[in-house]
């Protein structure tokens, strides 16, 4: 028995300010009896940390939100149940899609909302009020805890004055492996309390994939009990393993079975619940051998400190109150930010772009030395190939790294830069042909990085092999071969304009770099060619043009300009800007601007690159079309960077095309980039876990006001 418990480590008052914080000052969206807040989106992340613990539910589910089971970010089912037990009687509250009501009811959900770290619903069953905590730190400054394969459930009810009796239950089946049907079970029972389910696939062979779902990891659900509540834990037959813990409130005293269709299930019983009490679940997926780094294996950073998965447990569930104090910081700093930035609709933008820019990444240390003095990062190329640490990929993310933390770019430029000549990561000769965009990436982004930190001995070492680059651009970037952008879904061009202003601006970035000023005045010389001389724009220079010389009429979102603002290159001149700025209202679809004149589609990193670029009327009008394709209701997919814009072409506008989930929306962040590198301060606080640079440099923190 309690009385007015208040959740884990007396932190139910943060708890259940997840519920109301940060209001965009606009209504939240109604969905039949559902209140949505801010917006209804897509798709609510619900464990969201690293490309194979994506798990998510689609916005249209949430009205059945008892009977439905969420999806893998590529679309695939996955079960995971919650049920609350009620002085007797159960109630699903999410993931029971065969439910029986003869012992369970549902619950009735009433409010859906998201932040930029936490997915909560709000529920009632019988007399008690229940709400789903679904919270996936995002701490980039502290690799620590960035780099735990785990997300937490928080499940928090609030009874009556007078007492209710209360057991909270949650399973997950052998679909969280990606082979159900060869899935294994492992059962940890230990000292401190800690239980722990572990689903795993039979005999897989490691770094394989099946649907983009790792194979050769384990899946994990695990929880302890607190000073008030007990824990149990059963596996078997969904139907039955349910029906027990509606029955008895207790999973105790039962056979463990494990078969084709099992799930693994905890319950906590809270006994009699005066006002609010809450228990914690981990969710997760595990894997030891973590990246396969050209013949290397790289790990979680995470286990240099804790390298068993109980040990990794046990901090994850204690370091729960100091990760919702930073989460909660973190959320209510990106919305007052991201709101002065560009307004409301725009900081909803940043909230539902914040878990999926880095549940695409890991972490990691060698495996073998488990050295904090060699972390990489890995960014996947989810939606497309799958490839890992393309410059295609780390560019358009690159603006939440540099509002969050710059580091980031360095540690996903390392794996590339170390390997340099030997460029052995497509051996089977299917490498994409985009020479000037990678070229031009990569002196951008080491410019990026330097003036962010103010460390320049990373750069220095590599400044031969950004050299080579740069002479590679100075040579190849006015007659440009046939080739792809960054927009391969668009097919190659020769002589393509936006990859011309990539060039140059890459060129004048090396010429930063490296401080030899014939590269600068080069990268200058290129951008009067293209714009004052009119080689890359149309007769009136209204625009850049698709394609030069010969397509005056065409013309392509010139999103690379953003870089050359940002970093204040001046490559191109002020006119160039404003020209353009004035020019894309008058090519702008029903959600927004394409990608280019030949295309239906847009891309909306690079979008929000150009809203950060433009002028006010012009940043506002990108920023309300990707706005309304958001919440249009049309899609139920994670967070699509490329969607059909306009009916120009006979498309139906407003749908997703293609990418899911994709970590390439940490672009939406480039309107906050203005603010500074490192601008976020909730983040530049307790990095004692964060390695230093190697050669003993701490990152220049700039502050703004």
């Amino acid at each position: 028995m309690r009385f007015d418990f208040q959740g884990p480590l007396g932190l139910g008052s943060l708890c259940a300010s997840v519920l109301s914080i940060f209001s965009n000052g606009h209504q939240g969206h109604q969905q039949g009896s559902i209140t949505h807040h801010p917006v209804l989106p897509p798709s609510y992340p619900l464990a969201v940390r690293n490309p194979y613990l994506s798990a998510w539910m689609p916005s249209d589910r949430v009205q059945q939100l008892p009977y439905s089971e969420p999806q893998f970010w590529a679309g695939q089912e996955l079960g995971w149940s919650v049920i609350v037990r009620v002085d007797g009687q159960a109630y699903s509250v999410m993931g029971v899609p065969d439910l029986d009501e003869d012992e369970i009811l549902p619950a009735t959900v009433r409010r859906a909302e998201f932040t930029s770290t936490h997915s909560t619903f709000d529920l009632t069953a019988g007399s008690v009020r229940l709400t789903l905590d679904f919270f996936s730190p995002v701490t980039p400054a502290n690799y620590l805890r960035q780099s735990l394969p785990f997300s937490y459930l928080t499940v928090k009810v609030s009874g009556s004055y007078f007492g209710n009796d209360i057991q909270v239950y949650s399973d997950i089946d052998g679909r969280w492996t990606g082979r159900e049907d060869r899935s294994v079970l492992n059962y940890e029972e230990h000292d401190d309390g800690l239980l722990i389910h572990s689903l795993s696939v039979e005999d897989a062979a490691k770094y394989a994939e099946a649907n983009d779902m790792a194979l050769w990891g384990k899946a994990i659900l695990a929880s302890r009990p607190s000073e008030y509540s007990s824990l149990s834990s059963l596996t078997g037959d969904p139907k039955s393993v349910r029906a027990q813990f509606a029955q008895e409130g207790d999973l105790s005293g039962k056979e463990f079975d494990w078969s084709y269709g099992s799930v693994a299930a905890l319950a906590h019983d809270l006994g009699t619940v005066y006002g609010q009490a809450s228990v914690n679940f981990a969710v997760g997926y595990e894997r030891e051998a973590a990246i396969n780094y050209l013949g290397e294996e790289y790990t979680g950073y995470y286990r240099a400190e804790y390298p068993t998965t109980h040990k990794a447990l046990s901090f994850f569930l204690n370091d729960y109150g100091d990760a919702l104090r930073e989460s909660l910081e973190l959320d209510q700093e990106l919305t007052a930010f991201a709101t002065a930035a560009a307004g409301p609709k725009y900081a909803d933008i940043v909230a539902l772009s914040t878990r999926q820019a880095y549940g695409g990444t890991d972490l990691t240390i060698p495996n073998d030395s488990l050295d904090t003095d060699d972390v990489l990062a890995f960014i996947k190329e989810l939606s497309s190939d799958g490839n890992v640490n393309t410059i295609d990929v780390i560019m358009p993310a690159f603006p939440i790294y540099w509002v969050l933390d710059p580091d980031w770019i360095r540690l996903m430029l390392e794996p590339v830069m170390r390997h340099y000549p030997n460029a052995i990561g497509h051996d089977d000769q299917k490498a994409e042909p985009m020479p000037i965009e990678e070229s031009g990436n990569l002196l951008i982004l080491a410019l990026a990085y330097s003036r962010a930190t103010g460390d320049s001995e990373w750069t220095g070492q590599y400044m031969d092999i950004f050299q080579k680059y740069a002479d590679y651009l100075v040579d190849n970037s006015i007659d440009i071969a046939n080739q792809l952008s960054s927009n391969d879904a668009a097919g190659p061009l020769a002589n393509e304009t936006n990859l011309a202003i990539k060039a140059a601006v890459g060129i004048k970035a090396f010429g930063e770099l490296s401080g030899i000023d014939r590269y600068s005045r080069i990268g200058e010389e290129h951008a009067n060619i293209f714009f004052e001389q009119g080689l890359g724009t149309d007769p009136e220079q209204t625009h850049f043009v698709l394609q030069y010389p010969d397509y005056p009429e065409s013309w392509k979102t010139p999103y690379n300009l953003f870089p050359d603002v940002l970093l204040g290159l001046n490559t191109f001149s002020n006119d160039a800007i404003r020209v353009n700025s004035e020019f894309y209202s008058h090519v702008r679809g029903e959600y927004g601007v394409p990608l280019d004149n030949r295309q239906d589609w847009a891309k909306s990193d690079w979008n929000m690159w150009l809203a950060a670029t433009f002028e006010t009327n012009t940043r506002d009008e990108f920023v309300d079309d990707l706005w309304a394709f958001m919440t249009n209701g049309k899609h139920n997919w994670p967070f699509s960077d490329r969607y059909v814009s306009t009916s120009a072409h006979g498309n139906e506008p407003g749908i997703p095309i293609l990418c899911r989930a994709r970590p390439t929306v940490g672009g939406h962040f480039a309107l906050l980039a203005w603010k500074g590198p490192a601008s976020v301060q909730s983040l530049s606080i307790n990095k004692s876990t964060q390695v230093k640079h190697k050669g003993g440099q701490v990152p220049l923190r700039i502050s703004w006001a």
